[in-house]
Parts: structure tokens; C-alpha cells; sequence
């Protein structure tokens, strides 16, 4: 009887379909233990539906392994049962689990099978099974390359996928499988660049990386009239602060102020998808994450106008605080950053500087980038930096140190005697290495100007007794050797030393021994010719092979004989010939052809798996691919999308669908009389213009005529409950008007000047902050649920008069409670003073609270540093007002403007001259940019508009011009007692006017 059929005798029953119906049991081996086919019954029992005969079946392989049978053709039937079972499970993490232990099994058999658990994955409705797909598909890619349309298609329909927890794994999918395939990501581009803010850190880092090669094909270089761009202007600008350009229209903001040059090339306007991936990542360089920061940095050198670079500079910076490995890498990238992009880390330069407790590989980087950052103005405090590493127990470093010295006096020419003169002292130095790298740069500077510096030359020869270091004695005999005319009595003395010592040197020492016997033979043949001959006969028998050819070759060339060739007759000018001096350069300079912050920029070479960043095309390629059709079933939802937009336009407006610019001109800085809500959807147009522009814009303007009668009922409701309350609010329209024309003397008396203007600048002073720009102090991923916006009230902090009040709003997005608010380790610039704002001391979740600080800016616009805690954490955050923040305004009539603005003449005042925005011609919209440019008040009844206001601090005086022209030509005059305030006042009150 067999195994099988004993088996079932036992159970009391017949065998079943599936079960083996030959005699002898698969795990015993006989006559089928050669014979694959007697796996055919256990594959069926396997894919059988009773769980009694799959039973059956593993006992059955297990034993056979037992006994070292080969069973691995049973092995997909038996992942199958096993993985399928917990893929179908309903616990979403048992699921995923069962797929990543699939794809871990590296056997191309159950490659089907893996194959189908990753398109069902890919369809489940867990987010995290998804991600888990995701991360599948590069593990069986790598093991069946030929799957790769297959896997495509999952790639496409996960990367439609619109949650964050997927986004970062599939783009890594999509970078390991098919990279080459950006036509997945044209449909994808805007949902991910609004995605990117929300994404885990790692799939951030996967994200940017590719969206920056990404824009290197599908948009043009923003630098492309790079010579008619100011460079290094973005090195002034900062991330913490304030960012104006992001309340600006997008396509303004992009112009370039024109030229003569321009007037025939066509000026550059940036792709407003190449915007909204630059603006949805400036956040992330505030990111814990180093690896964050440094991919945004990237992408911002590569794609980023000059004058936008700027921005991560600070936060780069902020990265040599982490540890010595983080800081290797950044330094490396800021070095290659510095030799283009020099202007933006200028500020920073003492942040560059060297501690005793760095490490070498450290030190190393810090000196490159100070190096790169020399310049005129700055040469002798680095200098300075320079002769104080010199004295450091780090032989490397200090031969480092020695080797920038040489490269500074090589790229700035007025240090270039300075550094010479430094470099010769260090020759006296007792520690032979310092001496040895010392003569090494000092041979490459000499070669520069070698008819000035023959008594460096002649000290140099003297050092040939005491230094031992092959290199820097090949040095000297080069340099005495090249320049033998300049010490005909110090060379053959030299030659005679070094003939005696010639079997007991270096070879690199020999080869330069020779050549200073053939040279001093063409021009003093008659001291050096017998020494000349001895020093060829000791290198005809060397043991080196190169300097007994160097040895023949030379002899036939200087010593001519019949034998000789036409050759020797150029002898001299061969040896002689005037050599080019060395050019030191940056080990860095070219390694910006690789990506910054990849493996291969580290490396210097092409590491395996590397992408080469695309070159900028030359025409710009089709924007529309980028555009998606929305479905007929979301119409509905955007048009209740749209009508809540209309909910947070300004709750009193008489033209609704009208563009904001004209109205706003017209109330100048009363806005904020006619609104409830205004600054709501102002704070909010950013995510929302974008998400509009990338999603449902076609839908939009499809549907809109549909839309309009239903529209038109619900705005005549509308209008018909707020009739009342618009009455008063038109009174004060007018009174806003009557401000336009209170200037005409001839229509009001003085008195009614004086009190109106008097009434106006109260009104001015007690805006509220929702008319007011609000800015970033602490994004709500970096403050872990805690986000806090502030702004400059531009009220008279009653505390203390000459502080700026500074007005912050607390949100706590978290789901537990925060507590204890407040402010710690204040760190100012001198003179600075805060007052801290009193402790909040509950801030419960999804609640939101404000509070008001007061800063003494001391007239500058430093940053104010401190720590914002919680009972759990502390953030350090930076708070740098604009210019025109640090003033108040104050009433002048026109005689005393003229008066004081006599009195402010020369050095005081700064004039520019300037081409009105289009926009920007009436004298409302003139007044209403100035004004919000500068915290400053209108003078009445001037032939210009005139404006004049006090610095919060110290009350100094500040009178603004501007006085118009034909077709919008303009001056603006700027009179200050503090000339830096002027000049940084005319910068914004300029970008003003002209964009």
C-alpha cells in the first residue's frame, strides 16, 4: 500500500481529486527521484482549494527537504499560498508586510507572482500598502528587467496618486526604473510641487532631486541675459525675513528692468511652473533636515535667477553647525557654489572661519571656500586668518594654509609683494615641512615676476644645505636653474654642492639636477662644463631608467658632436624658452558639471547609478503638457470652490469681478475701512492660485457661462443684506476721497487741513494687522504643529515709543495642547533691545492666539535672534524688519518739508531716477505703493508727492520725493540724517514703483 493511500485509509475516507494516484510516496525518492514530473500531484495539491490536501502537501516538501531532495521547482507554489493569504488580509500593515517580504525573495521564479501583488498593491486603498508598492517595484525591477513596461504602468498610475505618504516612494520607483520617461511626470508636475511641502523628509530630498532635472528640460535659463543682471544682488536678501516678491503679481515680478540693451532682445519672463517649483521649496530650506536644506539649495543653484541664489546661503550656513560629516558635505558644495556665486556667502565670511576642533578634512574646505572669497576688501582680515593657522600643530593644515596663501597673492595682485614677503619669513621657520611647502609656492609666484625678486632667489639657495624635502629641493634648482642669469655667482656654487650629493638623492631631486647642469652649460660653459660632463656620467650608470634616458638625451642636445641632429642647434631656447607662469586654481573649479550634493560631486567622478543634469533648451518646449483636464464630476466642486473665493473677497466692493489694483489705488491705505476679510484670502492666494492653476483652471473657464445666472441670483441676495450696512461704509469712502483732495488749498482753509491730515495719520497708526503683510516666523512642520506669523502693526508700542511693535499670531495645528509660550536666549546686535511679550500659558489644539512684542531695531535692519519655547520644545527664530518698518509717520506742511529738506542736502540725499510701472502713473497708486513701501505720511499741498517721517529709534528725519514727469519718467529724492537708512529706503520704495 502506498504512503498516500495509507494515509487516507487512516482518515477513513477515498482519495480526492488532486492527490497522488502513483504508488510510491514523492518524498521517498525510487524510481521517480530523477523524474520532475512527480511534483505535478504536490503543485496540484498546492493550488488546490482545501486547505487539508495544501496541508498534506507542505508536510509532504517538507520532508523531501528533510532528506535533501531538491524541491526549489515547488517553491512559487508554495510563496504563493503562503504570501497571498496575508496580502488579501484586512490589517492594512499585515498586508504590506506580506509584499515587502515578497519582494525581498530574490528568486526570478516568482516573479509573476510578485509581479501580480504589486499591481493589486497598487490598487489598494491604504496609502501605506500603496508606498509599500511603491518600494516594490525598483526590487523587482532590479531582479527582471524585462518586466519594465509593466512596472511603467504601475509607476503612471501611482504617481497620480494624491497623497503624500506615496508621492516621495514612487519618484524613487520612477527615478530606479524609468527616468528618461518625463513625459509621466508633465500631468504630475504641479501636484507634486504642492505636494512637496507635506512629503516625509526622504521623499523630499527624491522629489527635488528630480524636479530639478526635470526643469533643466522644460524651462528656459533664467540667466539667459545674464550680462544685462546685477551680480551677486540676491546675497542681500534672506529667507527668515520678509520675502516681498511673494505678495506680488507672478508675471511683474519676473520682468527685468529695461535697458538699452534689451530694446532688442526680448526680456526673459519666467514660466509660471518654474515659479511655483522655486516659491514651494524656499520653505523647505528651513527643514531639519540637512539633507533637505542641501537639495533645495541644489535646485535653487540650478535653476534659480542670479538674484534669487541669495536665499540659501543663510541656511547653508546654518548646516556648519551640525556635525563634522554634514558639514564635509556642505562645505563641499559651497565651495563649488563660491567660485561662481561668490557674492552670496561674502556676508558670512567669519562663519567660514576655523576652530582648533575642527578636523582636518574640515579645515581643508574651510580654507578653499575663504580662499574663493578673497577678494580686495577683504584680503587682509583673511590674511590675517591665515598667518594665525600657520602656527598650528596640523602639519596638513598648515601646508593647506601655506598653499592658499599663494593662491590669494596669485588672484589679487596688490597682495601679491605682501604674501611673498610672508611666505620668505616663514623660510626661517624651524619646522621643515612649513619651509619645504614655503619654497613650493614661492617657485610658482617667482615665476611671475622673476626680474624683481633675485634676492629671494639667492635666499632660496642658501636653503639647499638644510632642507630635505625632495620636493621643495627639485624646487629651488628649478627656480635657480630657469632663472641661472639672474645669479650667475650663486648657480654653478650650486651645481658643484649638489654634483657631490647626487647618488644619495631623490630622483625627482636628479632629474632637476640635470636639467641645472644643462642649463648653466649653455650660458656659463666655462665654470660649469666640467661639472656638466661629471653630473652626465653619474646619471649614465643611475639605477632609474628615466634618468639614465634624461642623461643620453640631454648629453646629444647640448654637447654636440658629428653625430648629432639639427636639433642641438636650438639647444637654448629649447632649455631657455619663457615658460608661463602657473596658474593656481580651485581644485572646484570645474566640478559644478555634476549635480551639487550628489555622490559624484563628492567624489569628483561619475559614480554608478549618476544622471547627468540636462543642459537648458534653447526654445522653451509646450507648457500645455503640464495642463490637466478636469472631469465633468468635479466641475460641481469647483464651483463651490470658487464661489467660497468670492465669500473672502472685500466684504464691500462695488465692482466684485474687477481686478484688486485699481480699487486699492483709490482707498490708498484705508482698504482696510471697506474689509472685513481681506487679508484671508490675501494670506491664502498663494497655495490657492497655485493648486487653482494646476487643477481646475480649464474647468473653470469651461463652466463659468453655465454658472453665471445661478451666480448673478445669489450676488443680488447678497447685495440685498448688505445694503444697509454699505451705507456708512460709503460715507467713509468719501471721507477716503476727500484725502485725494484735501491737497487744493484754494477749496479748504488750513485749519481743516491741519485737522484732517491730523486725523488721517491717527487712522494710519491704528490699522489693524490684517491690512498688513504677514510673514513666516515658524512654519508649522518645523514647529511640529506650532505655526507663528508676525507682522509690523505699525502702532506705537505703548511700553516704550522706540520700539517697533511687532504683533505675532500663535496656531497651534497639533492634536495636543501647547503650553507655556515665550521667548528665551535673546541674541541682538549691540545697542538692540527687546521686550518680550507676557507668557502664553495654554494654547489649546486648533486654537489660535496673539500677543505683541516690542523690538528697539536701533535703526538697522538686523535680524533680532531668540528662542521660542514650549513646555517641550525650543526653536530658534529671527525676526528682520524691512526698512521702511523702522519709522513712524509725522505731519509736516510744505514750508517746513522745504526747511528741513534745505537742511538735509549732499550726503544726506539720494536721487535715482526711474521709469513708472504702467500701473503705477496716477497719483493714487503712487502714494498707496510708497506708503506701504515705508511706514511714512503724506505732506499736503505739494507741487510732488512728498512724504516725511521719524526712525522708531532714534527719531531722525526721513523725506521721500518723488516727483513725476511725461510718459511716466519719475525722480526719487530721498533726504535722511542717516545715510544707510536712505539707501536701503530708495532700494525698496524703487522695486516699488517699478514693478
Amino acid at each position: 500500500m502506498s504512503a498516500s493511500s495509507a494515509f487516507n485509509d487512516e482518515k477513513g475516507g477515498s482519495s480526492s481529486v488532486g492527490e497522488p494516484e502513483y504508488g510510491h510516496d514523492p518524498a521517498s525518492g525510487g524510481i521517480f527521484s530523477s523524474d520532475y514530473k512527480r511534483h505535478d500531484d504536490l503543485k496540484e495539491m498546492l493550488d488546490s482549494n482545501k486547505d487539508s490536501l495544501k496541508l498534506e502537501a507542505m508536510k509532504r516538501i517538507v520532508a523531501m527537504i528533510a532528506r535533501g531532495k531538491n524541491a526549489s521547482d515547488l517553491f512559487p507554489a508554495v510563496v504563493k499560498n503562503v504570501a497571498c493569504k496575508n496580502i488579501e488580509d484586512p490589517n492594512q500593515l499585515i498586508r504590506a508586510s506580506a509584499l515587502r517580504v515578497l519582494s525581498s525573495i530574490r528568486v526570478t521564479i516568482i516573479v509573476p507572482i510578485m509581479m501580480l501583488a504589486i499591481k493589486e498593491a497598487a490598487s489598494d486603498m491604504s496609502p501605506y500598502v500603496r508606498k509599500t508598492a511603491a518600494h516594490a517595484i525598483p526590487k523587482l525591477y532590479s531582479l527582471d528587467p524585462e518586466q519594465k513596461d509593466q512596472l511603467i504602468e504601475v509607476i503612471e498610475k501611482l504617481l497620480a496618486d494624491k497623497t503624500t505618504l506615496v508621492a516621495g516612494s514612487v519618484v524613487m520607483a520612477f527615478e530606479e526604473v524609468c527616468p528618461e520617461r518625463i513625459d509621466l511626470i508633465h500631468k504630475n508636475y504641479r501636484k507634486l510641487c504642492n505636494l512637496l511641502i507635506d512629503v516625509e523628509e526622504w521623499g523630499q530630498v527624491v522629489i527635488i532631486n528630480m524636479l530639478t532635472r526635470y526643469a533643466r528640460t522644460q524651462f528656459l535659463n533664467p540667466n539667459m541675459n545674464e550680462s544685462l543682471l546685477e551680480e551677486g544682488s540676491g546675497g542681500d536678501r534672506t529667507f527668515y525675513g520678509s520675502d516681498e516678491d511673494e505678495d506680488e503679481d507672478e508675471e511683474e515680478k519676473e520682468k527685468k528692468a529695461e535697458t538699452p540693451a534689451m530694446a532688442k532682445r526680448k526680456p526673459y519672463v519666467m514660466d509660471p511652473d518654474h515659479r511655483l517649483l522655486l516659491r514651494n521649496t524656499k520653505p523647505l530650506l528651513q527643514s531639519r533636515n540637512a539633507a533637505v536644506v542641501m537639495a533645495v539649495a541644489q535646485l535653487y543653484f540650478h535653476l534659480a535667477p542670479k538674484a534669487e541664489v541669495g536665499v540659501i546661503a543663510k541656511a547653508l550656513v546654518r548646516l556648519l553647525r551640525s556635525h563634522s560629516e554634514v558639514q564635509y558635505v556642505v562645505l563641499q558644495n559651497v565651495a563649488t557654489m563660491t567660485i561662481k556665486r561668490r557674492g552670496m556667502f561674502e556676508p558670512y565670511l567669519k562663519s567660514f572661519y576655523i576652530r582648533s576642533t575642527d578636523p582636518t578634512q574640515i579645515k581643508v574646505l574651510k580654507l578653499e571656500v575663504l580662499t574663493n572669497l578673497a577678494n580686495e576688501t577683504n584680503i587682509s582680515t583673511i590674511l590675517r586668518e591665515f598667518q594665525t593657522y600657520i602656527k598650528s600643530m596640523d602639519k596638513d593644515f598648515v601646508a593647506a594654509t601655506i598653499q592658499a596663501i599663494g593662491r590669494c597673492a596669485t588672484n589679487i595682485g596688490e597682495v601679491r609683494d605682501t604674501c611673498l614677503n610672508g611666505l620668505v619669513q616663514l623660510l626661517s621657520n624651524r619646522d621643515e615641512l612649513v619651509v619645504a611647502e614655503s619654497v613650493v609656492v614661492i617657485k610658482k609666484l617667482l615665476q611671475m615676476q622673476p626680474e624683481k625678486h633675485s634676492d629671494i632667489i639667492k635666499h632660496m639657495a642658501k636653503l639647499t644645505d638644510n632642507i630635505q624635502v625632495p620636493m621643495a629641493r627639485a624646487s629651488i634648482l628649478w627656480l635657480i636653474g630657469e632663472y641661472c642669469e639672474h645669479v650667475p655667482k650663486i648657480a654653478p656654487d650650486v651645481l658643484r654642492k649638489m654634483a657631490k650629493s647626487f647618488t644619495n638623492e631623490e630622483d625627482i631631486v636628479k632629474l632637476q639636477i640635470i636639467n641645472l647642469a644643462a642649463k648653466l652649460y649653455l650660458t656659463n660653459s666655462k665654470q660649469t662644463k666640467l661639472l656638466t660632463q661629471y653630473v652626465l656620467n653619474l646619471a649614465k650608470y643611475d639605477q632609474n631608467y628615466d634618468i639614465r634616458d634624461r642623461a643620453r638625451f640631454i648629453r646629444q642636445l647640448i654637447v654636440p658632436t658629428e653625430k648629432s641632429g639639427a636639433l642641438s642647434k636650438y639647444a637654448k631656447k629649447l632649455f631657455l624658452a619663457l615658460k608661463p607662469a602657473p596658474v593656481l586654481e580651485s581644485p572646484f573649479k570645474d566640478r559644478d558639471h555634476f549635480q551639487l550634493g550628489s555622490l559624484s560631486h563628492l567624489l569628483n567622478a561619475k559614480a554608478g547609478g549618476y544622471q547627468e543634469l540636462p543642459d537648458w533648451p534653447e526654445a522653451a518646449p509646450d507648457p500645455s503638457v503640464r495642463n490637466v483636464e478636469v472631469p465633468e464630476w468635479t466641475k460641481c466642486s469647483s464651483r463651490e470652490k470658487r464661489k467660497e473665493k468670492k465669500v473672502e473677497k472685500p466684504f464691500y466692493s462695488d465692482s466684485e469681478g474687477e481686478s484688486g489694483p485699481t480699487e486699492s489705488a483709490d482707498s490708498g491705505n484705508f482698504s482696510w475701512l471697506l474689509s472685513d476679510s481681506a487679508s484671508g484670502s490675501e494670506s491664502g492666494s498663494g497655495s490657492e492660485e497655485s493648486a487653482s492653476r494646476s487643477e481646475s483652471e480649464e474647468s473653470e473657464d469651461g463652466s463659468e457661462s453655465e454658472e453665471e445666472e445661478e451666480e448673478e441670483e445669489e450676488e443680488k441676495e447678497k447685495k440685498k443684506k448688505k445694503k444697509e450696512l454699505k451705507k456708512p461704509v460709503q460715507e467713509s469712502e468719501r471721507k477716503c476721497s476727500f484725502h485725494a483732495n484735501v491737497y487744493q488749498p484754494s477749496l479748504y482753509n488750513w485749519a481743516l487741513v491741519s485737522m484732517t491730515l491730523h486725523l488721517v495719520l491717527c487712522l494710519q497708526t491704528i490699522a489693524p494687522s490684517s491690512a498688513l503683510k504677514n510673514y513666516e516666523l515658524l512654519h508649522r512642520i518645523t514647529g511640529e504643529g506650532l505655526s507663528v506669523e508676525y507682522c509690523f502693526s505699525r502702532q506705537p508700542f505703548s511700553p516704550d515709543a522706540n520700539m517697533v511693535a511687532v504683533q505675532m499670531q500663535f496656531t497651534n495645528n497639533a492634536t495636543a495642547d501647547t503650553k507655556n509660550l515665550h521667548i528665551e536666549d535673546v541674541k541682538l546686535q549691540s545697542g538692540m533691545r527687546v521686550k518680550e511679550f507676557s507668557e502664553i500659558e495654554l494654547l489649546p489644539a486648533g486654537e489660535t492666539a496673539t500677543a505683541v512684542m516690542g523690538i528697539d531695531f536701533c535703526d538697522s535692519t538686523q535680524a533680532a535672534n531668540f528662542q521660542l519655547c514650549t513646555h517641550t520644545r525650543k526653536f530658534f527664530v529671527s525676526i528682520q524688519p524691512p526698512v521702511g518698518e523702522l519709522m513712524r509717520p509725522v505731519f509736516l506742511t510744505e514750508n517746513e518739508f522745504k526747511k528741513e529738506q534745505g537742511q538735509l542736502m549732499g550726503m544726506n540725499e539720494i536721487t535715482e531716477k526711474l521709469t513708472l510701472d504702467m500701473k503705477c502713473r496716477n497719483e493714487h497708486t503712487i502714494v498707496q505703493r510708497v506708503t506701504t513701501a515705508a511706514n511714512l505720511s503724506r505732506v499736503p499741498c505739494g507741487s510732488d508727492k512728498e512724504f516725511a517721517g521719524r526712525t522708531v529709534s532714534s527719531s531722525s528725519l526721513v523725506l521721500v520725493t518723488v516727483a513725476t514727469k511725461e510718459e511716466g519718467a519719475a525722480q526719487l529724492t530721498v533726504n535722511c540724517e542717516k545715510m544707510v537708512i536712505g539707501t536701503m529706503l530708495v532700494k525698496d520704495i524703487l522695486l516699488a514703483l517699478t514693478q
